[in-house]
């Protein structure tokens, strides 16, 4: 289901480990790797400047991509190595959509630290405005990235947003044989203590048995056998991580609108929470402008 897979590198520790996963999905997909890096010409102290400082830059990401293009060819896997100058975020963005790639793979956090991914980062900008979905994964994983996936794991709550990640986590489980894991989430945490007396269980319990009763209409619809539906009460982040610890998940699957939505997420909400901790790849799906 993917053809061409974008790999952003920087040459940092964090981006080495994540190396070795992009190239997984890419030898089971049977994808050509483009491997990009970008010569930062948009910082500050480089924006006068031109020359020997630039050709610097470059130099250094071609022995980067040169680097890595070798670890993919001694795999057998086709491999496009570029250089350009720019803005991180823009130039990948721009990349990705000039040569047509179906997914991107990167690092939450480079050599600038998680501090500088959670304020604003090139990886946030990328899944703000990539056309493709953006496969996240946090360096700093305790458990070991496996590919193909063999449990998926996709939220659920009835938005928009989950609508397109369920359509992506469905594709995925297809082409990978991995069992689909539906959750849905009754958010009573932030409701207070009555919660249960103002909005009763009843309810709350038949809108949640509506949604996940939808979502498992349409993933049987996609002819997928290996299906398991949970719904739980509480916080959401704390609960889908949980579940991801409890059930061997090595993919979840999340759904974003864009800017706002993002921007939401970095003020506290249960996307960023789960991005921020997951243990496992998180796989960040956006509508695209086109289709708006």
């Amino acid at each position: 289901m993917y053809d061409q897979i974008l790999f952003p590198t920087d040459r940092s520790e964090p981006a080495d480990s994540v190396l070795d996963y992009a190239l997984e999905i890419a030898a089971e997909h049977e994808a050509t790797i483009h491997i990009l890096n970008v010569a930062d010409t948009s910082q500050d102290n480089l924006t006068q400047i031109r020359g020997e400082v630039i050709d610097v830059l470059e130099q250094e990401g071609e022995q980067i991509v040169e680097k890595a293009a070798q670890r993919a060819t001694a795999q057998g896997i086709s491999v496009v190595p570029e250089v350009r100058q720019g803005g991180p975020s823009t130039s990948i963005v721009e990349y990705s959509d000039q040569s047509d790639t179906d997914l991107i793979v990167m690092p939450t956090h480079g050599r600038r630290g998680l501090k500088r991914f959670l304020l604003g980062s090139v990886t946030e900008r990328v899944i703000n405005t990539a056309e493709v979905p953006v496969v996240a994964v946090n360096p700093d994983r305790e458990r070991p990235l496996t590919y193909p996936c063999q449990d998926l794991l996709v939220p659920t709550d009835g938005s928009r947003g989950a609508e397109l990640a369920l359509a992506e986590g469905i594709a995925v489980a297809k082409a990978t044989g991995a069992t689909l894991h539906l959750l849905h989430v009754v958010e009573t945490g932030s409701l207070g203590p009555d919660a249960r007396s103002v909005l009763k269980e009843e309810e709350l319990t038949e809108r949640a048995n509506e949604i996940m009763a939808a979502a498992t209409e349409t993933a049987e619809a996609a002819s997928l056998e290996a299906i398991e539906t949970e719904i739980e009460f509480g916080v959401p982040s704390k609960e889908i991580r949980n579940y991801i610890e409890g059930n061997a998940i090595d993919l979840a699957v999340l759904g974003t609108h864009g800017e706002t939505d993002f921007s939401r997420y970095m003020m506290g909400g249960v996307s960023a929470k789960i991005v921020r901790t997951s243990p496992v790849p998180v796989m960040w799906v956006r509508e695209p402008e086109s289709s708006r």
